[in-house]
């Protein structure tokens, strides 16, 4: 009798332990595969460049503006731990500016547009709690186009349109509901484009943007 006891209770603490080891999967299935967020991010501008010696414009001296863009982002989770990030926005019109040169400074030259989406790798360390922050690791690709850069006296200017760059990452996910989270997201990113007169490359800009953002996203 006392043995049929101690089966009883082996197999109800065995149930029991089983119970507990499924419950984070079974979490991870009812919230989904899919975590779709929205974000405005800053746009914060490194802004290195060669300098340009026959028109005395100085290491650094070609910028652009820094700017708060919206965003919207597709993660898909492989597994509780390891996703993928897409992330999307509009394509963006950018002011630029030298600060010095023989014309004097600063002197604003024109715009231009780019389009930078970003499939990043991440890692989310605590997939199941309430803060969820997480790691990743991608490529970025930006377009540029709408190019309308003139110097006065010297003439029209012409950049590079495509852009392939290394982006690093993190974030965390703060839960509100079960599928609603509050997102707070940092990524430092390369692009980086030729500058060219008349066909010959004179300089080499360092965009290298690092990005704040802060939005809602839905887990399904």
């Amino acid at each position: 009798m006392t043995m049929k006891k101690n089966l009883a209770r082996a197999a109800a603490a065995a149930a029991l332990l089983g119970t507990l080891c499924a419950a984070p999967a079974l979490a991870q299935e009812a919230q989904g595969n899919w975590l779709v967020r929205a974000r405005a991010v800053h746009l914060d501008p490194a802004n290195h460049s060669d300098p340009i010696g026959k028109l005395a414009v100085p290491a650094d001296a070609i910028t652009i503006n820094g700017k708060t863009i919206p965003e919207v982002d597709f993660t898909y989770f492989f597994t509780p731990n390891v996703a993928a990030e897409l992330v999307l926005t509009v394509p963006q019109k950018q002011k630029v500016t030298v600060a010095q040169s023989a014309l004097g400074g600063p002197v604003a030259i024109g715009t231009f547009k780019h389009l930078p989406p970003t499939l990043m790798l991440q890692y989310h360390f605590i997939p199941d709690g309430p803060i969820r922050p997480y790691l990743g690791v991608g490529l970025n690709y930006t377009r540029i186009s709408s190019v309308n850069l003139d110097v006065p006296t010297v003439g029209r200017l012409g950049l590079d349109h495509d852009s392939f760059g290394l982006a690093i990452g993190g974030g965390v996910d703060i839960a509100l509901t079960r599928n609603v989270f509050l997102n707070f997201d940092l990524k430092k990113v390369q692009i980086r484009t030729g500058v060219s007169l008349a066909g010959t490359r004179i300089s080499k800009v360092k965009v290298d943007p690092l990005l704040v953002g802060v939005g809602i996203g839905y887990r399904f």
